[in-house]
């Protein structure tokens, strides 16, 4: 309470218009991938699924790394042992979260609370598999993004969950769109 309202307000006004800059790559990635949504409309069910949870996986590998710093536990030269630490953890954690979501869909499927259609099976594997990724992704650039701006002389705990959320939300799309050809191809795009 001791930083001056206008203080305040500049350092997060900086951030928070960075971010909203950086979240219209969202709406650029979704045009990007317009034919295909166009194609298999159900794959939109699962977008906000996919954006928060790999926002939260990156989240809060961020906030853990913050704390760590802040306590001393870790230094910038510990960088890369974090970075071997959370790519499996992501991994783990984004399987999880896609059998959950797989178990999901077969529920709705079979219990005929939602029909996804023909290839309902290919699209439950495709939200599992892109939640490996993206959980991974997450984990691994929330885990880094820390390490970056204090090395570039920022305060991480200013930006780094926004930041990371961001930079996840855009990545992600991407990873599921990318997942969603390869495993669809020839099906549904």
């Amino acid at each position: 309470m001791q930083i001056g309202f206008l203080e305040m307000l500049r350092k997060r006004a900086g951030w928070l218009s960075v971010l909203f800059l950086g979240e219209m790559l969202t709406a650029s990635a979704m045009q990007h991938y317009e034919d295909e949504l166009a194609r298999a409309v159900v794959l939109t069910l699962f977008i906000p699924l996919i954006m928060s949870s790999g926002g939260n996986s990156g989240s809060q590998a961020t906030s853990l790394l913050i704390r760590s710093l802040a306590l001393r536990e870790l230094r910038l030269r510990d960088w890369w042992k974090v970075a071997l630490r959370e790519i499996p953890t992501g991994m783990v954690l984004g399987a999880i979260l896609g059998c959950l979501a797989i178990v999901r869909i077969v529920i709705w499927q079979l219990g005929g609370l939602h029909d996804y259609g023909e290839h309902w099976i290919l699209r439950a594997i495709t939200i599992g598999a892109a939640r490996v990724g993206i959980g991974t992704f997450g984990a691994l650039s929330g885990s880094m993004l820390p390490f970056i701006l204090k090395r570039l002389g920022f305060d991480p705990a200013s930006a780094s969950a926004p930041f990371v959320a961001t930079l996840v939300d855009v990545t992600g799309l991407v990873i599921y769109f990318s997942i969603a050809a390869m495993i669809l191809h020839g099906t549904l795009l």
